[in-house]
């Protein structure tokens, strides 16, 4: 294994780089598991973290944990969840939850047997590999036993981390949940991972018509937070999502040069709509076409109704009429600098432009639509006066 890291190595040390109230409810858990069982570890994405942090150089937060518990039976499990306080959030599954931030479960095997996420029997595994095998990806398999900092690697996770590489462990069990294409675009996007080719073959093979728009929009909205947007539109045609779920081909290049160009500079209340402003603007089509068939919240729908595509050319003019809908620092368009620099040398980054104010057409007698119609009427007129000449 590279970066000193051996399969079934002793790493305690991992659990100390944990935050300190998450050291102290694993002490607490290690108490109450000592008497019945040894054989515990955090499994998922805390495990996977911790590991990036350690190699990748940059510390990571853990906000959550899963912890997987062995060797004891689901009735002595139950009871000492109850004394735990924990409260089954998934019973039929072994799944209990403590103080909103850690799952403890029982080893599960899960086999498909319908359509859809709820499709599944579910039943007891008997070994640490044996579970492991249904995670999705080998960088998500790994298990750090919270007794002894052993690291379990039965799948190469951790080479997969150093290489940055995402990698499915085994293709029948990984199609039986379809959502798990989507958690590789967004894992890419999120992590500035590449797919290995053998997996992007078998992704790129399942159908996604039995996911609900609910899950689907889930795993797009960790998408776009994501540090390495080109990468999530590159697999989002490369595994054909694109033409799946929108009904377009991306034009990846138009889309990858914007994101490459600007990304970084996405102002923190916006980020989160920026992936799809490029997006819709680059396809040529409208921001409905994409809010829609991802079953947005209204949020999204709210923040779109106003804006407009960047133009190529950005004058006083087109500045000063996106002002009259909000200050400019709320415009999708403004990660480009040229928007943010002259918007505020105009004094519109901050405020909206106002020639004239309802108060003073109210003072005229204008109401209701007549009101909106003028106001906007000699807005406009006023934004073609003060820039004339000035395109």
């Amino acid at each position: 294994m590279p970066h000193n890291f051996e399969h079934e190595g002793r790493y305690p040390w991992l659990l100390e780089e944990l935050p300190q109230h998450l050291r102290e409810d694993l002490a607490h858990i290690r108490q109450l598991l000592a008497p019945y069982t040894r054989r515990a570890y955090l499994v998922g994405g805390a495990v996977r973290d911790l590991v990036r942090t350690h190699l990748e150089g940059h510390p990571i937060p853990i906000i959550d944990l899963d912890i997987e518990v062995y060797g004891i039976e689901p009735d002595r499990f139950e009871a000492l969840m109850e004394s735990l306080g924990a409260k089954g959030v998934g019973k039929s599954f072994f799944v209990y939850k403590y103080k909103e931030y850690i799952d403890l479960s029982l080893p599960r095997l899960e086999s498909k047997v319908g359509r859809g996420h709820r499709g599944f029997v579910v039943e007891l595994a008997s070994s640490e590999r044996e579970a492991s095998l249904r995670r999705d990806f080998r960088m998500n398999a790994l298990m750090l036993d919270i007794f002894t900092g052993k690291l379990l690697d039965f799948w190469g996770g951790v080479e997969d981390i150093a290489k940055r590489r995402i990698a499915i462990i085994d293709p029948e069990k990984f199609r039986e949940d379809s959502l798990r294409v989507l958690r590789g675009v967004q894992f890419s996007a999120r992590f500035g991972y590449k797919i290995e080719e053998r997996s992007v073959g078998v992704m790129a093979s399942i159908s996604l018509e039995d996911l609900s728009h609910e899950r689907i929009f889930w795993e797009f909205e960790k998408l776009f937070q994501g540090r390495w947007l080109h990468y999530g539109a590159y697999y989002l045609t490369r595994l054909g999502v694109d033409r799946q779920l929108f009904s377009i081909t991306i034009p990846f290049c138009q889309v990858a040069r914007e994101l490459l160009r600007f990304q970084r500079d996405f102002l923190p209340h916006l980020r989160k709509f920026s992936f799809l402003y490029i997006l819709a603007n680059k396809s040529h089509k409208s921001y409905r076409h994409f809010l829609d068939r991802l079953k947005a919240p209204r949020e999204y729908y709210r923040t779109f109704r106003l804006q407009k595509g960047l133009p190529k050319s950005v004058t006083d003019r087109f500045i000063a009429a996106m002002a009259l809908r909000f200050p400019l620092r709320d415009y999708l368009g403004n990660y480009d600098p040229r928007i943010a620099q002259r918007a505020k040398e105009l004094g519109l980054w901050e405020r909206p432009f106002q020639a004239v104010t309802p108060k003073e057409l109210l003072a005229q007698g204008f109401h209701g639509a007549r009101l909106g119609a003028e106001l906007r009427r000699r807005n406009l007129a006023a934004i073609r006066e003060r820039f004339k000449g000035r395109e």
